[in-house]
């Protein structure tokens, strides 16, 4: 069974995007901020796919997935950010951190699901 870990702060997307990925049939994994997604990723290894916010306390999800691609050199797993962000800028600083696509809150549950089946 596929695994995807889903970096978020909010409770309420936490469980909306668990919601939609089962109908995927993934295991999903939950962090509430970037320390404990890498905390997760020590101990448990690459998951197949990783859904994450920008916009976290104390460390941004753009650097998170920096930490990821560099210091775990974890090049090939997906990072889709999901995050509000919506400036052009935004997009295309969070792709070259090494972002691999890019949703816009409030999206369409079909948008995110099409999304994450892409990628997996």
């Amino acid at each position: 069974m596929k695994k995807v870990l889903v970096v978020d702060d909010s409770k309420s997307q936490q469980r909306l995007v668990n919601g939609l990925l089962q109908t995927l049939d993934v295991e999903v994994e939950l962090a509430d901020n970037g320390e404990s997604a890498l905390k997760w990723l020590t101990n448990n290894g690459q998951p197949d796919l990783i859904l994450m916010d920008i916009v976290m306390p104390d460390m941004s999800g753009l650097d998170v997935c920096r930490h990821i691609r560099k210091e775990m050199n974890y090049k090939t797993v997906p990072i889709i950010f999901v995050t509000t962000k919506d400036e052009d800028f935004d997009k295309f600083w969070a792709l070259r951190q090494g972002g691999t696509a890019y949703i816009t809150k409030p999206y369409s549950p079909t948008d995110l699901i099409n999304t994450v089946k892409n990628y997996l």
